[in-house]
């Protein structure tokens, strides 16, 4: 249970840490870029990958399509936390576990029970309520949020195919990845470097330290829970989802005063309900 509660913190923390960014004038893409260098350093000296069993026939149409998408919408995630705040921004990310769900049932034609249902309908229906607006509050930048649960829905997806490729060790596989984000990340780095003449600034260093420690730690402890409850994967689903909207609705109500509305507090309700009903689904 520790391996899972450091994670929900770790994954928590990594928002909290775009949050007070904002204070010090901060360039999101350079901290998200040594983000990635980070998590690149710890990836390898925790799990010492094998890069010699890399070759020409490992899936690298799906490595380098989350290695593209991972960089990209983690500036989503920022543009959300800012504009949305860490409890909507929270929730939406977690809401994302739809995607692969309703891939499974119109791409890979998975048969689907009554709880998946009342989940899936229970979960668009917390999605409309958190993130409708307060009717004083003209500046609603919803589309950021969507993007957030678009984005991380496709790559679950995507993780979940190279799990299934068993020829690599997974650790393998996710060095790949966050090498190809690194790339992605640095030349977006570049192009605003020389075209918007953006300014290194060393303080993007220590941000993204801190975001690539907490980002590779959540999934550090997220992988060490699936094997401390490998006969209960459904507790650790469960919890984690359900971990981080509570703690990301405490912290950002707490901490950072965000404002929410009753719709909204239905809205993250009717979220857990939802994932109640998923992971019921799952047992069945």
């Amino acid at each position: 249970m520790l391996f899972l509660v450091l994670s929900i913190i770790c994954s928590v923390v990594v928002g909290v840490i775009f949050k007070i960014t904002r204070k010090y004038d901060t360039n999101p893409t350079q901290i998200i870029a040594f983000n990635y260098v980070f998590a690149l350093l710890l990836c390898y000296f925790t799990f010492s990958p094998d890069l010699n069993e890399v070759n020409v026939n490992s899936p690298w149409t799906i490595y380098i399509a989350i290695g593209l998408l991972l960089p990209v919408v983690f500036l989503f995630l920022v543009a959300s936390i800012k504009h949305m705040g860490i409890v909507k921004t929270d929730a939406a990310q977690r809401l994302s576990l739809f995607i692969p769900i309703l891939a499974a049932w119109f791409i890979f034609k998975e048969e689907f029970n009554s709880y998946k249902v009342i989940g899936l309908l229970t979960g668009f229906l917390a999605l409309l309520f958190i993130l409708r607006k307060q009717t004083a509050n003209t500046s609603n930048k919803w589309i950021y949020p969507a993007i957030v649960l678009l984005g991380f829905g496709v790559i679950d997806i995507l993780f979940k195919q190279i799990a299934l490729y068993t020829t690599l060790p997974y650790p393998t596989s996710l060095f790949v990845v966050f090498a190809i984000a690194l790339v992605v990340a640095l030349l977006i780095v570049a192009y605003e470097f020389v075209i918007k003449k953006a300014p290194f600034e060393s303080k993007n260093i220590l941000f993204g330290g801190l975001v690539g420690l907490f980002n590779f730690g959540n999934i550090l402890f997220y992988l060490k829970a699936h094997k401390a409850f490998s006969d209960n994967p459904s507790t650790v689903f469960a919890g984690m989802n359900m971990g981080v909207i509570i703690l990301g609705s405490v912290v950002g109500l707490l901490f950072f005063r965000e404002k929410l509305s009753k719709i909204n507090f239905i809205g993250i309700f009717l979220a857990l309900i939802s994932i109640i009903f998923i992971v019921f689904s799952q047992l069945k």
